[in-house]
Order: structure tokens, then sequence, then C-alpha cells
């Protein structure tokens, strides 16, 4: 059986720790920042998320591939993240409606993975000391060139990835016969994302990373929508320009994740690249404005400044995260914007976010009346 004769493969940290464990049979290295996500299930989902761009995924859930894959629970249009490291790798899987199994599909996409690796010790780790670069790989004899490819590998803080995962042509998603016209900038979409703008009866435009606000507002839409999607918000210099045209023109935009960072820099509040980020489909949320708690998902290593926020004049906080109290969400006082650092149509709780989407498209409507 292929399966049964396995390299030993290892996880080399920047700071020079190893962890050892066993290659799913796909050999090879691969580099990226090094991070964990809590989720129990829906880890193809997470493997072909672009806000994972660039990263080596660490799944806490003991297993993985038990449940194989389905080609309708894809993010994009392919794996993103840029290796895999488990506990436990399951080369047989049992679901009725699966498609094949996780081993297959990661051959497809020749993606390295890594299993039989003390995860828990691993996330103690990253948790203890930071999130920081990593190269996994097969060749583990070879300690010292790998040590140097990895010096090689950008650091997450400077880094611009939305052009990489951005769609490189405009597209359109919906009826064209619908009420509604949004546009959407490209950063890193989710599917779902536009799926919840469709099954809201919203005919959507997406635009690639590098749009101006001219070619976003030749569709004439009835409001903008700025994406999730992987790396630093800083760099994206020519979104947040887009971002200050929108809102100096008190159209109705909203942002998620990566959007809601560009959001913030574009009203003057900065952002930090946090010590672990928050990654998982647990993480609590309370909206300070209904005073509700929201179960989300979240999938981010940068944040908005929360001091900088509260000090805003035309800013408040919407929400808070109730781990460690950071920025979850905001809105403008005096424009039609707001945004969230959350993931809404992932729907952990399952629908204790949907109400964003739907306040979108309120705000919209109310501009057409």
């Amino acid at each position: 059986m292929k399966y049964q004769s396995r390299k030993k493969a290892l996880v080399l940290l920047a700071d020079g720790t190893i962890f050892y464990g066993k290659s799913v049979g796909i050999e090879g290295t691969s580099t990226g920042e090094i991070c964990f996500n809590t989720g129990m299930t829906g880890y193809q989902e997470i493997f072909t998320d672009p806000s994972y761009f660039g990263q080596l995924m660490v799944s806490t859930n003991a297993h993985i591939g038990n449940y194989g894959v389905n080609d309708n629970e894809v993010e994009s249009d392919g794996i993103k993240i840029a290796g895999l490291i488990c506990r436990n790798f399951s080369f047989t899987h049992s679901r009725v409606d699966s498609d094949g199994n996780l081993y297959d599909w990661f051959n497809k996409h020749n993606l390295v993975a890594i299993s039989d690796v003390d995860t828990r010790a691993l996330v103690s780790y990253i948790r203890d000391n930071g999130a920081m670069n990593a190269i996994i790989s097969t060749d583990i004899d070879n300690v010292k060139e790998l040590k140097q490819q990895l010096l090689k590998t950008p650091n997450m803080k400077g880094l611009e990835l939305a052009s990489k995962v951005s769609t490189k042509e405009p597209y359109l998603v919906g009826s064209e016969n619908a009420e509604l016209k949004i546009s959407v900038l490209d950063i890193g979409i989710k599917k779902n994302i536009l799926r919840n703008f469709v099954k809201r009866g919203v005919y959507v435009k997406v635009f690639p990373y590098d749009s101006s606000f001219e070619e976003l507002s030749s569709f004439n839409p009835d409001g903008y929508f700025i994406s999730n999607g992987p790396g630093d918000p800083e760099p994206l210099i020519q979104v947040q320009e887009v971002a200050k045209e929108i809102i100096k023109r008190d159209l109705p935009l909203f942002g998620i994740c990566l959007g809601h960072q560009v959001i913030a820099l574009a009203n003057g509040i900065s952002t930090y690249k946090m010590h672990n980020g928050h990654r998982g489909i647990n993480h609590p949320v309370k909206n300070i404005l209904t005073g509700k708690g929201e179960i989300t998902s979240q999938n981010h290593g940068f944040a908005i400044n929360r001091e900088e926020t509260e000090a805003h004049q035309n800013v408040e906080i919407t929400h808070i995260h109730l781990n460690d109290n950071t920025v979850a969400g905001i809105r403008m006082k005096d424009k039609n914007v707001f945004s969230v650092q959350y993931h809404p149509e992932a729907g952990p709780g399952p629908n204790d976010a949907e109400y964003l989407f739907d306040q979108f498209i309120e705000n919209l409507k109310k501009i057409k009346e």
C-alpha cells in the first residue's frame, strides 16, 4: 500500500526549535509563517481560505482527513495554505457525500503535509513564543541548509499578499435583474461571502485588488465591499485610497477581516501584528450596541489599535473580542460605513453574525429610497 512507507519529516522554527513527525506521503519542503487553528471541523474551508496564503497551518484537532473532501466546500480556486502540520492524518474517510480522500486532494495540489507531530506541544510553544516563520520538510538530514532557506522567508509584518490571491479580471456573480448591486474589492475573498450577498438578492461585480475607485464605481453600484485576505494591511496603499474615496462620498461600505483593517487605516487608525493571532471557529465576541454575545469564526494575525479607535472623533467600537478585548468591529458615526474583524459568512454560531449582511442590505436600500 502506498501509504505504508512514510518518510520522517520535521518542523523547524525560526528560533531553531525542531519538532519531528512523518510525511503523509508527499515529499518536499515548504516555508511560511506558522500558526494554529482551533476549529474541530471545516478543515477544507480552512485550507482553501485565501486569508491563510503563505502560512503553515497547525491543526489543534487531533484528526484531519476523517471525512474526506467535498468539491462544494472550498472557499477559493484551490489550496491556499503553504503546508499542513497535524497529529493524526486519516488516509481513509467516512462520509456519504464526499468526493474523495484528503491525501489524493493534497497530492493533486502538491501540498507538503506532516503528521504524527506533537501538536499540543507545538501549539503551546507558539502560544508562548508567538507566530513565527517556519519550514517543514522531508529532507531531515540537511537541517543546516533548511535553516539557510528559512532565513530567506519574508516576515509577515510588512508583507503584501493580496496580489497573490486576488482575481486577475473582474467577474459577475448573481442575477443581473437583482434589486441591488455592489462592487467588491477582492483582496482575498471567500466564496461564501459572495453566496451570502447573492442569496440576499444582490448582483455582485468582483474587482482585482489594484482597481481604482473609478473602476469600482463604473458598475454603478448601490454600495461597496472590501473583502478578507492575507498579509499585512499597511502595504495596501491603493486599497486604502479606494476606501478613503468611498468614505469621502458617504457611500455604503462594508468590510470584513483585512477589509476591516483597511477601513481603520483609511481613518488614520493604525494596525499591529498580534502575538499569535485569532484562528478558529469558537471565538467569543460581544456586540456592544445590543449587549449580545456571538460565537465567531476568525482568522487574522493583525488587529487595529484600540486606544486610537476609542480616541477617534468619527469612529466607534461596535464589537469586542472577549478573550483579549481587541477590537472586533467598528462603525463610522457620520458615514454609512462599518466593518468587523471576524467572518459572519462562516457561521459557527451558526447564525449569530449573519445579521451583518442584512444590516448592509438595509443600508443599501436606505440609499435607494
